[in-house]
């Protein structure tokens, strides 16, 4: 998971944190907001853990909303770890780095936001297209979507 940044046609900033399944290549999540703090990402993760399986890790940077005691409890008690990458080396991140270019590039660049809610709108569509209809050459061609519901069948 990681953080990117953006602004609406005011130049009011926001961010988008992002929740990428390295193995199926699926975005998870992408939220939106002009803040937000550990408590927000812990209600992201609760949501997700509720309808997808427990990851047993989660690669993220050394930012201030992942690093957090309250995170750490959270994960410890859910037996997930919490990897950190080293601090300036995005590089150890590097699917969801791209994934953040494409994101920055294909929607949050291409787009004229008018407010939060047009943004977040907007960018589950994109989240959306992204996992349905883009096949990746790491997946032999398959969208997400498609590669995980294979290999859920497959097991």
């Amino acid at each position: 998971m990681d953080f990117v940044h953006h602004s609406i046609m005011t130049g009011r900033k926001f961010k988008c944190l992002s929740i990428l399944d390295l193995f199926s290549r699926e975005s998870l999540f992408i939220y939106a907001g002009t803040s937000i703090p550990y408590r927000v990402v812990i209600d992201v993760l609760d949501r997700l853990c509720e309808t997808r399986e427990v990851p047993t890790s989660i690669i993220t940077d050394n930012g201030p909303e992942f690093t957090s005691k309250a995170i750490h409890i959270w994960a410890e008690q859910r037996r997930i770890e919490i990897v950190h990458i080293n601090p300036g080396r995005p590089m150890e991140n590097v699917f969801v780095e791209s994934f953040q270019g494409r994101l920055r590039d294909e929607c949050l660049n291409l787009q004229w936001f008018q407010t939060l809610g047009d943004a977040r709108d907007k960018i589950e569509r994109w989240r959306i297209e992204y996992n349905t209809e883009r096949p990746h050459s790491s997946l032999g061609g398959m969208a997400p979507y498609e590669f995980a519901a294979q290999a859920a069948v497959t097991g």
